[in-house]
């Protein structure tokens, strides 16, 4: 295999003194060879957007001559690490130091995370004599981190661990070296030793590379202070405390360790995989008890002395149907106060028992729940917190019953390893837990709850979170009513997951409702939005983090009276349009580029639509199916769509039952809409004159409409509209001066348009003015009112309520 140069993100043609900030360049490429995420440092070392590249097999970004590296990864090679030649967006070939790893999911889908570092300027002038502190004051393994948690230097105990040179590695964090929940909580625990300059201290279970077995480690994490006693960087020393001097203890490890805990995020499944890990090869029997209500995580527990009230977790044992336990998976338990349950949890720390000990004789006396000891035979018992950091989260109980042996101090080691590991992920899952049912509630407070009520377009919707460990996104969407009965359709995809995207997403939401409120077109909305996520990137401290740099964006406004459909996107999917004939296609619209970047156009087009026509908006994560590339996915949601359908909530089902055979990797937002049509006996239009007189005529024709349309009832308030707009037209505007009366269902519409771009403005008239009450009045009268701006000229429109006439 190919080695990680000395500094990877160096580019040819660039000068070393780069002030440029170190950086990590990632991306994940399915089993199938295809680019399914494009991080934003991707895009600074290649220049290529994530819309020019995901859902393109990564083969494309290989250059002239590198076509075998794929070719490299041997089958069931778990991780790859070697020099790659890329193209550059420019042509340029770079030659790049690449770490993959293959992460397999609980559903059994595959999928590689590859990172690439990308080294930034001059280093600090502290940098050399901080790995001679390190590896001069330190007599164990060791690794230094810098301030931004990224691998400084690795000692030669290290590398052997790992099975990694220090260059394939160096500038990489931890979590990108050895994807692992062990990895997260000593990040974790680094970041407290920058922030408070003390110590931290955690034992953890590690697997070198290629081993078949793990050893549990003592690791001690040390601040790394300069003259000044400023931290600089963090010291990582390991002990491995496996050892080889207790041959028992040797042969439990490979059998015991060999089953994984904490491989998924849910917190019954991982206690049941440290039971199963523990019986048989350890124990006879083990459950595994919870605290109920959980302990606050961000509160160190406090001493325990009373009855502490626990939920069964999980139980395991040699006998069928566990029949030692009294208490059933699920249902709470007490431990009585001073019982050796308690005491162990007050300790904080393992304890073996004999069942002939007073303590435990006691416990059998006065907890109905322990009979079981006695009447099971159990001759040695072991108790261990499951306690990670200062937090305690439970009691992991082992009993033997059917060995003779009692256990050992070694066999206590060994369940103190094996808990504390399934301590690690159980908080890590209750962490999860609470941020994503966080972020799920503020997405839904954020969601449009109810659609409005509308007369262009008839509108169906569903919107599908993640079903992965990602977390839920930002994906959005939302339907506007624009002024003289138009409808605006908005599908966005915020980058990330997470309550940050969640929180994105309705600022870019608010944002989207507020410019459509003056009627800006499609482009010009678009414009504003890229500068506000612009702004918001610039308000961060962390600009990866920032924002939401990458999102994509469709905006569609339909008008029922022209039938006409316009369109602007900003990396987003185009919308497929079904004709009433039921064919289906995509809509011909300039991609536009992602929000965020800036300075870049953004386009329309405007087609018309015949009535009866099926618009179909969606987020990317409705084609990024596990089994199926672009293409295939195309079709199965044009095969869906061209189907007949009496509604537009079956459309909406069968495209999701067609593409989403599992569930989704990504948020999936989709909005599917029927066009309608006002026609010509519900739209009326007057040419008028800019002579005053003809304020008259207007109020004339007026009350005669709306006698046609039998709406007598509104003619007073009607005219009074109609009169204060054509007046104002006429004394403030230019000619051509045009009138037109809107009936929809329960709304009448007035509007009046001249050539003027100048927009009227609301002012409080004094007592002997002659004048500025007219949009006053406007205001009064009308439910809503506003100004819309078109290429030549403005018009005022106003709009009554017929609810009642």
């Amino acid at each position: 295999m190919e080695q990680l140069p000395t500094s990877p993100g160096e580019r040819p043609g660039e000068p070393n003194g780069s002030q440029e900030s170190a950086y990590t360049a990632t991306a994940t490429i399915s089993e199938q060879g295809i680019v399914t995420e494009w991080s934003e440092d991707a895009r600074r070392l290649l220049g290529y957007m994530p819309s020019e590249v995901v859902g393109l097999s990564a083969a494309h970004l290989l250059a002239e001559g590198a076509a075998d590296a794929a070719r490299r990864i041997a089958p069931g090679q778990e991780r790859w690490s070697g020099t790659v030649a890329l193209k550059h967006r420019d042509g340029r070939r770079l030659e790049v130091g690449l770490l993959a790893h293959r992460w397999t999911s609980t559903g059994g889908s595959a999928k590689w995370f590859v990172v690439s570092a990308v080294a930034g300027g001059h280093p600090a002038p502290w940098e050399e004599p901080l790995n001679e502190w390190a590896f001069a004051q330190s007599p164990c393994f060791l690794a230094v981190f810098d301030e931004d948690l990224r691998l400084v230097r690795a000692n030669a105990g290290m590398e052997r661990t790992l099975s990694l040179t220090e260059a394939e590695v160096r500038g990489l964090r931890l979590p990108e070296i050895a994807p692992d929940p062990v990895s997260d909580e000593t990040e974790r625990r680094m970041r407290v030793v920058l922030e408070t300059g003390e110590p931290q201290h955690l034992d953890a279970f590690i697997r070198p590379a290629g081993g078949g077995t793990e050893h549990g480690w003592s690791t001690s994490l040390a601040p790394l202070r300069d003259a000044d006693g400023r931290v600089r960087a963090v010291c990582l020393a390991a002990h491995d405390r496996t050892g080889i001097e207790v041959e028992r203890q040797q042969l439990f490890v490979p059998n015991v360790t060999g089953a994984r805990i904490g491989t998924t995020m849910d917190i019954a499944r991982t206690a049941q995989e440290l039971a199963d890990a523990a019986v048989p090869r350890l124990a006879d029997f083990a459950c595994i008890d919870l605290l109920d209500p959980p302990p606050r995580e961000e509160t160190s527990s406090g001493p325990v002395a009373g009855p502490v009230t626990v939920r069964r977790t999980a139980v395991r044992s040699v006998l069928e149907g566990s029949a030692e336990s009294r208490v059933a998976v699920g249902d709470t338990a007490v431990y009585p106060p001073l019982s050796p349950p308690v005491e162990c949890l007050a300790a904080g720390r393992g304890v073996a028992y004999g069942t002939a000990d007073p303590a435990v004789a006691r416990w059998v006396i006065d907890d109905p729940g322990a009979t079981w000891v006695s009447e099971s035979g159990t001759h040695s018992l072991m108790m261990v917190p499951l306690r990670t950091g200062d937090v305690t989260l439970g009691l992991a109980v082992y009993g033997r019953h059917q060995r003779r042996e009692s256990f050992h101090p070694e066999d206590l080691w060994l369940a103190e390893e094996l808990t504390t590991r399934a301590a690690v992920s159980i908080l890590n899952a209750r962490r999860f837990t609470r941020e994503h049912t966080t972020t799920m509630t503020l997405q839904r407070s954020l969601l449009p709850q109810t659609l409005p009520h509308q007369t262009a377009l008839e509108i169906a919707s569903r919107y599908l979170p993640a079903g992965t460990e990602a977390g839920v996104g930002g994906d959005w969407f939302d339907v506007i009513p624009l002024s003289g009965a138009r409808v605006a359709l908005v599908v966005g995809d915020v980058v990330g997951h997470g309550i940050r995207a969640a929180a994105t997403m309705g600022r870019l939401r608010t944002a989207v409702r507020t410019l459509a409120d003056v009627d800006l077109p499609p482009d010009e909305l678009l414009t504003h939005l890229d500068d506000l996520i612009i702004h918001l990137a610039a308000d961060e401290a962390d600009r990866d983090a920032a924002g939401g740099i990458g999102t994509t964006c469709l905006y569609v406004v339909y008008d029922p009276v022209t039938r006409r459909c316009t369109v602007g996107r900003a990396g987003h999917p185009p919308p497929a349009v079904v004709s009433p004939e039921g064919s289906v296609y995509l809509l011909d619209v300039p991609a536009g580029p992602p929000l965020g970047l800036g300075g870049l156009p953004f386009e329309t087009v405007e087609v018309e639509l015949p009535e009866g026509s099926i618009l179909a908006l969606y987020t990317d994560g409705l084609l990024q199916v596990r089994d199926h590339d672009i293409d295939d996915a195309l079709d199965s949601m044009f095969a869906a769509l061209s189907r007949p359908a009496t509604t537009l909530d079956t459309v909406c089902d069968r495209v999701l039952t067609a593409m989403l055979t599992h569930p989704p990797e990504d948020d999936v937002a989709l909005l599917v809409a029927r066009t309608q049509a006002l026609h010509a006996d519900r739209v009326v239009v007057w040419d008028l004159s800019s002579d005053p007189s003809v304020v008259g005529d207007a109020r004339r024709y007026t009350t005669e409409q709306l006698t046609a349309w039998g709406l007598e009832e509104a003619s007073f308030v009607t005219e009074l509209l109609v009169s204060e707009l054509v007046t104002n037209a006429i004394r403030y505007g230019e000619p051509p001066v045009q009138l037109r009366l809107i009936h929809e269902d329960s709304t009448l519409i007035c509007e009046v348009s001249d050539a003027s771009s100048t927009a009227p403005h609301m002012r409080r008239a004094r007592i002997f003015d002659e004048g500025g009450r007219g949009l006053l009045l406007v205001a009064q009268l009308a439910q809503r009112w506003g100004t819309r701006h078109g290429s030549v000229g403005k018009t005022i429109w106003a709009e009554q309520s017929l609810v009642g006439f």
